[in-house]
């Protein structure tokens, strides 16, 4: 197959770029670095079945190639980054989605939309399964970032009934993994870089709030499992293990060495008070279930970061 894959220079698009060139694909990367890696883009590049187009999918373009799949994956994904572009974060989910899924319409192409957890909200349902609509501030702060992967969802649903065009829609929960940038904000990123610093872990509220988190082989390996099923309907992938953020940092702490201090702040506001989701549609219809734990997979993450740290030290020496 021939993908068109959109924000394949983040973490999670160049790890999914990988997993289709390394199948014998080729990959059509999409990406205007607004918040991917032109390092992971370089990556990429070196597989012979990958192409690199510098491009905003907010804005309409046109391919000469025909097309198999598209993959719509760009978007700022950690609240820094959409809190800081609230406005690009909302054109991707509502601009981006609809110029992606025209190009599948035009090329009789398989869709996917990388949806996320977060349109779940705060939630009220636990653990949260795809039936359940969610619990949404919609003019808080997070609500670009929420309300742009339901109204993506929705558009993408209405191509598919009204276009008949071949859709899936993957529900992302919190994956963690090599290639996070280390300033993204996200979790596991803030406390592998802080203790590896030897800085405080900062932990908002009691940290008694829960997250689910999977490594991103797992949840690249469900996506690349939906994309080849025949389920239209929103699917979960994520890893129903559920940790408080506290025992998060014990295992950060343990698994690098660090006698790092911790250190509470306040808890923004709609934050989730737990996230775990039900898998049981992924296990029974696309036979997937994670296989990496936690403690492993944030033994797999640590060197990544602390060979990005050793670099961003020595460019600082330099200068």
């Amino acid at each position: 197959m021939r993908i068109l894959l959109t924000g394949a220079a983040g973490f999670l698009g160049s790890h999914l770029a990988e997993r289709f060139l390394r199948d014998g694909h080729e990959v059509i990367g999409l990406d205007n670095f607004v918040t991917g890696s032109r390092e992971n883009a370089s990556l990429l590049s070196k597989h012979p079945g990958f192409r690199l187009i510098e491009h905003d999918i907010s804005k309409s373009c046109y391919f000469d190639d025909p097309i198999d799949g598209v993959l719509h994956f760009a978007s700022p994904a950690s609240p820094v980054d959409y809190l800081e572009l609230p406005i690009q974060t909302l054109k991707v989910g509502s601009l981006g989605t609809h110029n992606a899924l025209g190009i599948a319409l035009a090329k009789n192409a398989r869709f996917l939309l990388a949806s996320t957890s977060e349109v779940y909200g705060d939630p009220l349902v636990h653990p949260q399964p795809e039936t359940y609509w969610g619990n949404v501030n919609t003019v808080g702060f997070r609500g670009v970032y929420d309300e742009a992967k339901r109204f993506a969802e929705a558009m993408t649903m209405a191509y598919h009934r009204h276009h008949a065009v071949d859709t899936r829609i993957v529900r992302i929960f919190n994956t963690y993994g090599p290639r996070m940038r280390p300033g993204d904000g996200r979790v596991v990123s803030n406390f592998i870089v802080q203790a590896l610093r030897g800085d405080p872990l900062t932990i908002y509220g009691d940290g008694s709030q829960t997250r689910s988190f999977c490594y991103v082989d797992d949840e690249v390996d469900g996506i690349y499992r939906l994309f080849q099923s025949n389920r239209v309907e929103p699917t979960n992938i994520g890893n129903p293990n559920e940790f408080t953020i506290l025992e998060l940092a014990d295992v950060v702490l343990e698994e690098t060495g660090s006698g790092a201090p911790i250190e509470s702040l306040p808890l923004p506001a709609d934050d989730p008070k737990v996230r775990r989701p039900d898998i049981s549609i992924a296990r029974s219809v696309l036979g997937w279930d994670p296989r990496v734990d936690l403690r492993e997979g944030i033994r797999r993450t640590i060197p990544y970061f602390r060979e990005a740290l050793g670099r961003s030290n020595a460019k600082a020496r330099t200068l």
